[in-house]
């Protein structure tokens, strides 16, 4: 990592000082601490900048952002706003399976959750923080770099290991990043680095939601309302695993790989169909209609409202739980097999209603395996490919105006003339 720490014995006290900061992020520019006149220097309080009239604006590497662990560790539960169990939802299968696939494999390539309002698509999406595991990245590094994969590493990392350089690894949970619908394309894809430029005068990048969400999750809450332009910038980081900047004489690519969700309600617009086929998976979600199981819902929410830290404690002993079966299903993914029959019917169903690439054909090999995974078996059965192919084919169907049966239906109805 190009970190510039330390051009003097006073800039090494001033990048330690801010690294025992309580803030959660910091940039390290290149300051010292100068009596109050100087030749070319100009002052900013105490701490004197240096004169930019005589050095031109060079182009520098990313500007990097210094994460510790210590500061991780110093984010305290009850400074957080608290998170609904995901132990706690009551119903809604369909959608909790599709996620738990998403986090076992991340290579299924997210979930689409489309139903009715007040269904609790969101909760259920943000309640993955408490179970989403740890992963291996460089410390310090603004993309979350793999230090053993390097299509997951940044240039700068990729530079360093070239030169023989050690890297400095930390755990760190799945990052959950949220893509609000009023994001500028600017915070989403990076920028150049205003502050740096004015302090130091140098082009520098500044990395946006794209870089923080690589190997983590993008979570985009009424995706059928994003605009367009946004949508276009998802696209090409989806297909390609990577983002690209073109900007101020900055050209930066960086690796954005995520599992992308998206939950929306049918009702307010429909999805663009390039976007819709880079979900992997897709839940249809309902309204519960049985009496017992809407006044569970209620009582459990009135719990949470009441005392949320409380509420989180009570299933304490069923979240771990859920934590450890991921964990294990993570681990025993690579071993699980599937026979050359069931994968030839696979493709039989996905030729036979139509649908358009190879992806219904990957995804549901994927999906397949990491319910095995997550069951703790190391063999996919046909009944696993029964659970999740309407789930990985029914968004891929072409649409029929005059169609009246549920894509997923027909899903089901053809994977039995085809398994029997």
């Amino acid at each position: 990592m190009a970190f510039a720490l330390g051009r003097s014995s006073s800039t090494a006290i001033l990048a330690s000082r801010s690294l025992s900061s309580p803030s959660p992020t910091h940039f390290v520019p290149l300051l010292s601490l100068t009596p109050a006149h100087g030749n070319g220097k100009k002052s900013f309080g105490s701490i004197r900048i240096q004169g930019k009239k005589e050095r031109p604006l060079v182009q520098c590497n990313v500007a990097a952002e210094i994460n510790t662990v210590e500061q991780a560790a110093n984010l305290s539960k009850e400074s957080q706003r608290p998170v609904y169990p995901f132990a706690a939802i009551v119903g809604q299968d369909e959608m909790k399976l599709c996620l738990l696939l998403n986090v076992i494999d991340p290579k299924i390539g997210g979930v689409m959750i489309m139903g009715d309002r007040g269904t609790g698509k969101s909760t259920t999406v943000r309640s993955m923080v408490d179970l989403l595991p740890e992963i291996r990245v460089v410390f310090g590094d603004p993309y979350n770099s793999d230090p053993e994969d390097p299509e997951s590493m940044g240039i700068e990392v990729r530079e360093s290991l070239g030169k023989g350089e050690e890297l400095s690894v930390v755990m760190t949970k799945i990052n959950m990043v949220d893509l609000p619908l009023g994001a500028t394309e600017d915070r989403v894809c990076g920028t150049i680095d205003i502050e740096k430029a004015l302090t130091e005068g140098v082009k520098a990048f500044e990395p946006g939601l794209l870089a923080k969400a690589n190997r983590g999750i993008l979570y985009v809450d009424e995706v059928n309302l994003l605009d367009d332009h946004l949508v276009d910038v998802l696209l090409d980081s989806a297909a390609s695993g990577w983002n690209t900047v073109e900007r101020e004489g900055i050209s930066i690519s960086h690796p954005a790989r995520f599992i992308l969700i998206g939950s929306g309600n049918p009702e307010e617009g429909e999805l663009r169909p390039q976007l819709l086929d880079r979900f992997g998976m897709h839940a249809q979600v309902g309204t519960v209609r049985d009496a017992e199981l809407r006044v569970k819902i209620v009582e459990e929410r009135a719990r949470f409202d009441q005392n949320p830290k409380e509420f989180r404690e009570s299933y304490n002993a069923e979240q771990e739980k859920l934590q450890q079966q991921i964990s294990s299903a993570r681990t025993s993914l690579s071993s699980v097999q599937i026979d050359h029959d069931l994968k030839v019917k696979i493709s039989k169903v996905c030729a036979e209603l139509n649908v358009d690439g190879l992806r219904g054909d990957i995804v549901t090999n994927r999906a397949a395996k990491a319910l095995a995974a997550l069951k703790g078996r190391d063999k996919v059965g046909a009944e696993d490919i029964a659970t999740v192919i309407p789930n990985c084919l029914r968004h891929r169907l072409r649409k029929d105006p005059l169609e009246s049966i549920d894509s997923g239906l027909l899903v089901i109805e053809k994977f039995y003339e085809v398994f029997s």
